[in-house]
């Protein structure tokens, strides 16, 4: 645990940090697991806590419930952080757990951003988890299904913690105008409503609600009625919304998903929205541009086959300008690709058609249409039998193209969206006149 000096004083602290909660009648949020009979509650009242992961965004009281923890438990309680802790730590920690455990004494071990914690050094935890010399609390933004050994994640309880709700911080900073802790001592006025601007900025987090009221009643106008905020003021600090997002983890990969189902489905504005949040948050637009670019043939594919040539012109609109210009590009392309026809066509013939690669790999190429460049390709028939369509009335013929075991395989089954109407009416003549000219034939 962390150390108190001669030097450090609690109103030194930030506002978030003074109002830490210290019980679970003080902890806001997260009703589904701290209700009254729920599962968590239960486990911290009776002070039966096993092995779990705290698994939630910035701000919704992973810490806090930590802390909370080592208040009330009997238990040894140690607190360390995966950003500056190393595997000489891990093992000094579990030395002293070990020994604990000889004198009967349980320990529990909080680990925060333990998705921080690279492979070798979450295994340093596992033996002690597995022989209950620890009980492992690990706290993490990131989804544990990736971030976490399996090995480890086997041995732990996860419980996920969701963005607290706009009442949620409302209620929270009604509390910290009043609490001794925060700004209890003096008469703050706020515009109207700043609490539920506060609220809705702060996008589900407690600590940066906190925050900005610490930061607006810092900056406010002190005079014999105590401390007034404009709304001018209150603007000031809330110009930037921070969203959330990590470009390497599962938020990202939740926001494309989101993109590109709102276009499949057709819904522009929904498809713009989340545009906005991914380059907004500062993903890399070329990012986005290949995505659309993919979109553009496995949800449009030959329904409208200007949607490639307009994202990949939306690519490189990205990569001449770059941002912010280039986010009315991509929306350009987004809205288009939205409002086209779709088919997915493509997209089932190309994974029809690797099913067939895959399965048959050593199937051979039939002689008919392989090149002979060489002599002795052309005496061993390489070519043989090949009718160059240009040649034939129509540009077509009935010369067969697929190995044997795959002849009258049908990977691309046209739709009737949009353009791709006209290429079905094609196929459809092209294969009626095969057909009958082979039967022709025999």
């Amino acid at each position: 645990m962390e150390q108190q000096t001669l030097f450090s004083r609690p109103a030194d602290e930030p506002l978030a940090a003074r109002l830490r909660p210290q019980t679970l009648s003080e902890f806001v949020g997260q009703e589904h697991l701290l209700g009254e009979g729920k599962a968590l509650r239960r486990l911290i009242e009776s002070d039966r806590i096993s092995s779990m992961i705290f698994w939630g965004p910035p701000g919704v009281g992973k810490t806090t419930l930590a802390r909370i923890i080592a208040n009330r438990t009997q238990a040894a309680f140690i607190d360390f952080s995966a950003v500056t802790s190393g595997i000489k730590e891990i093992r000094t920690v579990m030395q002293k757990a070990e020994e604990n455990r000889r004198f009967g004494e349980k320990t529990i071990v909080f680990v925060d951003e333990i998705h921080r914690f690279n492979k070798a050094q979450q295994d340093a935890f596992l033996p002690f988890v597995e022989k209950g010399s620890i009980i492992l609390i690990g706290a993490t933004t990131e989804n544990p299904s990736f971030e976490i050994n399996s090995a480890l994640l086997s041995r732990c309880r996860v419980f996920v913690l969701q963005p607290l709700s706009a009442d949620d911080l409302t209620a929270l900073l009604k509390r910290a105008l009043t609490d001794p802790r925060g700004f209890g001592g003096q008469a703050v006025l706020l515009p109207e409503n700043a609490l539920g601007i506060i609220a809705a900025f702060a996008n589900g987090d407690a600590r940066t609600a906190l925050s900005v009221l610490e930061m607006v009643v810092l900056n406010g106008d002190l005079g014999e009625g105590g401390v007034t905020v404009t709304k001018e003021m209150l603007e000031q600090c809330i110009s930037k919304k921070s969203l959330l997002y990590d470009k390497q983890g599962e938020e990202h990969y939740n926001l494309i998903s989101a993109l590109h189902k709102s276009m499949r489905n057709s819904d522009p504005d929904a498809a713009v929205y989340w545009l906005a949040r991914m380059l907004e948050a500062g993903e890399d637009p070329l990012y986005v541009a290949r995505r659309v670019i993919r979109f553009a043939s496995e949800d449009v594919g030959l329904a409208d086959p200007r949607g490639m040539e307009i994202a990949v012109a939306a690519y490189q609109a990205c990569h001449f300008i770059g941002m912010p210009e280039c986010t009315l590009n991509l929306t350009q392309a987004v809205v288009y690709l939205s409002l086209a026809p779709k088919s997915n066509a493509i997209d089932v013939a190309y994974l029809s058609a690797k099913r067939d690669a895959m399965e048959q790999l050593a199937e051979p190429v039939p002689l008919n249409i392989r090149n002979a460049p060489t002599r002795l390709m052309k005496e061993l028939d390489y070519g043989k039998g090949y009718q160059y369509a240009h040649d034939y009335q129509g540009h077509i013929t009935t010369m067969q193209c697929l190995p044997d075991s795959l002849l009258g395989r049908e990977y691309y089954r046209p739709s009737e969206q949009g353009l791709e109407g006209k290429f079905k009416t094609r196929l459809e003549q092209i294969k009626a006149w095969k057909k009958a000219h082979r039967e022709e034939g025999r």
